[in-house]
């Protein structure tokens, strides 16, 4: 008897979303326009502390003070 094919599930893209790939330039592009910063500083700032999408967006606005 053959297998029974599985459901997919939204798991692998709901995880791809919580993150940045920072060799994606359309990623840190999306994550630049909505944070107002420049490309170069997103990527300074996901490779300081890490590809999970909401650490780099806090880390991006508390920098919003600094110049």
């Amino acid at each position: 008897m053959a297998k029974k094919a599985k459901k997919h599930t939204a798991r692998g893209r709901k995880q791809d979303r919580a993150r940045v790939a920072r060799g994606q330039d359309y990623e840190v592009g999306y994550e630049a326009k909505k944070t107002g910063k420049s490309r170069s500083v997103v990527k300074t700032v996901a490779k300081k502390v890490g590809s999970i999408r909401k650490k780099i967006e806090k880390a991006l606005s508390l920098k919003k003070g600094r110049k």
